[in-house]
């Protein structure tokens, strides 16, 4: 994506599709804001390309793109992938992705 507002490829979505949904990230490199953590030498990046992604925990408001970056990092390692929330989730929900 070279800019906001242009795409290298159109796509195809379906109408009504929400905003959000039609401009998040398909790959690392298009996150904004958070260049020393997913540009060429951020922290995220150098992990990603020695193969040696741990467990992280990813802390602040609604809407900010937590959850965004770790289903990319997900793709971009071939990981497996599971959304909760905290808030409507509990210790039986957290229990049935770790079995």
């Amino acid at each position: 994506m070279a800019d906001l507002f242009s795409s290298d490829e159109p796509e195809k979505a379906p109408p009504g599709r929400p905003l959000a949904d039609r401009l998040r990230p398909k790959n690392l490199g298009e996150v904004v804001g958070q260049e020393h953590l997913t540009g060429p030498d951020g922290a995220l990046t150098r992990l990603i390309d020695s193969g040696s992604l741990g467990s992280m925990i990813f802390w602040g408001p609604p809407g900010t793109g937590k959850t965004t970056v770790a289903r990319l990092l997900a793709g971009e390692t071939n990981l497996a992938f599971e959304q909760i929330s905290a808030v409507f989730s509990g210790v039986a929900d957290l229990k049935k992705v770790f079995e």
